[in-house]
């Protein structure tokens, strides 16, 4: 029986890397450019950890989790997301003693069990940034911020950005129990997954995608027009933060996330470019969720985006990165003794940094020339016995044709000095 990959995974193929190196460079560049620094945490977790860190009434704990018990008989977890994950390292390595905030950065796989349609996997990438230890709205900003330089460097700088404020543990509470007052009377014609989030978070009612629940909350009080004051104060100056910087956005009192974490400041990256319409990238601060994991009572703000989904946003528009390398130098050998020289002459080259190609099969003069072709090398060295005895070669230059006569000896250097 052939043995394929599981449902919900793929593989990512050299002529695909390509282009998730590009994206990959450019969003390193860009964080390092603003001072974050990149980190790498493991791939599975205490199951605890996105227990208390997700929230226990998400759908990505109750449904979604790929979670096992080791041999030791310990429950562990498939990242499903990277913030839980950084959070618990930053309490773990004593971060809160180095000086704040703390920005970093992360490039990821994680795993969620869940349908599998275009552009959602059950492994999947994911690209984000933190910063933790800030609790300013310019922590907000400067993370939007950094979006927006990503999105234009990437070349789609329209992507719109929406935001929103879903309060906090002062404000929150008594707005549950506006919803649950409004959708008293409506819930019985709801979906299940909204009959169960009445009781355990009303407020994910809103974000609901189901017909019959969008139709629900048509009218529904939205919590932007219910914060604090210190949440209606933190959410002003988000707002001025960004005029101020010219990042045009608009107020959407529908966003609210799916994860119990987010507090205050929401806000998302939205394509409209038509077959891909939708999310790119979201976001928010989560204050409290560093204390509810057993460290200092610091705030956090952070973003995520889906790889796959970038890149199916940038092929939609045709605008996948064309960052294809050929070979400088393409060796074809005749003989033992020849292609031995020439195998030492491409390994001083490689180790120069040059892009250098030669046969591994055996293959015929005719054949080795074909393949230098399609590979697109930019020169070819053709050598056999009677050039490794007389100290010379020929240098064929592809893109015109032109040949050249030089000494065996001379090729790397006029390589190194680009003088072929």
């Amino acid at each position: 029986m052939k043995i394929s990959v599981p449902k919900g995974t793929k593989d990512i193929l050299p002529e695909e890397m390509k282009s998730w190196r590009y994206i990959e460079e450019l969003f390193t560049d860009v964080c390092m450019n603003a001072g974050y620094g990149e980190i790498r945490t493991p791939v599975f977790e205490y199951t605890n950890l996105f227990n208390r860190g997700v929230g226990e009434t998400t759908d990505i704990v109750q449904k979604e989790m790929y979670t096992f018990e080791d041999k030791g008989g310990r429950s562990l977890t498939l990242r499903p997301e990277g913030t839980a994950g950084i959070v618990r390292s930053y309490i773990e390595n004593g971060m809160a003693s180095l000086p704040q905030p703390v920005k970093l950065f992360y490039k990821i796989t994680a795993y969620r069990y869940e349908n599998v349609q275009k552009g959602r996997f059950r492994e999947f990438n994911q690209l984000g940034a933190e910063v933790l230890g800030a609790d300013s709205s310019n922590a907000d900003v400067e993370l939007i911020s950094l979006l927006g330089n990503f999105f234009t460097k990437l070349g789609i700088g329209d992507l719109k950005l929406e935001i929103n404020s879903i309060g906090c543990n002062i404000c929150r509470p008594a707005y549950n129990e506006i919803l649950k007052e409004y959708y008293k009377d409506k819930i019985d014609g709801m979906c299940a997954d909204c009959k169960r989030r009445y009781e355990t978070n009303p407020l994910r009612l809103i974000d609901c995608k189901e017909a019959k629940c969008i139709a629900a909350s048509k009218d529904v009080p939205f919590i932007a027009d219910n914060l604090c004051e210190n949440c209606s104060d933190h959410f002003a100056s988000l707002r001025t933060g960004l005029e101020r910087l010219d990042i045009n956005y608009n107020i959407n009192k529908q966003i609210v996330r799916g994860l119990d974490y987010y507090k205050k400041t929401v806000f998302e990256f939205i394509s409209n470019n038509v077959g891909t319409q939708g999310t790119v990238c979201g976001g928010g601060r989560y204050d409290g969720l560093i204390g509810a994991l057993g460290g200092s009572d610091v705030s956090g703000v952070g973003f995520s985006m889906g790889t796959e989904r970038l890149l199916m946003e940038l092929e939609s528009r045709g605008s996948l990165p064309g960052n294809e390398v050929y070979p400088e130098i393409y060796f074809v050998t005749i003989g033992e003794k020849s292609y031995a020289y020439a195998r030492k002459i491409s390994y001083a080259l490689r180790k120069a940094d040059i892009y250098t190609e030669m046969d591994l099969l055996g293959r015929s003069v005719k054949a080795q020339m074909k393949d230098a072709n399609r590979k697109k090398a930019k020169y070819v060295v053709v050598m056999g016995e009677e050039e490794i005895s007389m100290n010379k070669a020929e240098i064929l230059v592809m893109e015109t044709g032109e040949r050249k006569e030089v000494s065996l000896d001379s090729i790397y250097k006029r390589i190194i000095e680009k003088k072929v």
